[in-house]
């Protein structure tokens, strides 16, 4: 795992019981998880919409919100950051075709 993800990780980890008025991270905490994950859903059509429109600065800045934003739900829902890097790497070289017809749901 990057550094750069791991001091979040651990970040986020240390403010989640923070008080909501002092700390972001337990302000979004204390919403919700469904609340959560409808903030993890706007940062994301706001990366689209920069992609879309090809502003590569603004791109940049909504991944790293995006990135975030996930990385507080998860947080939130107790998946830890190495978890989703274990299925990246079990999908590394697996056709993407043929690991979404693997899936069940």
């Amino acid at each position: 795992m990057s550094d750069t993800l791991a001091r979040l990780e651990a970040t986020i980890a240390a403010r989640r019981g923070a008080d909501p008025a002092s700390s972001y991270v337990a302000s979004m905490c204390a919403t919700g998880r469904p609340r959560l994950a409808r903030q993890v859903g706007e940062e994301a059509v706001e990366a689209i919409v920069a992609a879309r429109a090809e502003d590569e600065a603004a791109l940049t800045g909504e991944a790293a919100d995006l990135i975030f934003h996930l990385m507080v739900l998860l947080n939130e829902a107790g998946v830890p950051l190495a978890d989703v890097l274990a299925e990246l790497d079990r999908r590394e070289g697996v056709s993407g075709h043929d690991e979404k017809a693997a899936r069940t749901d």
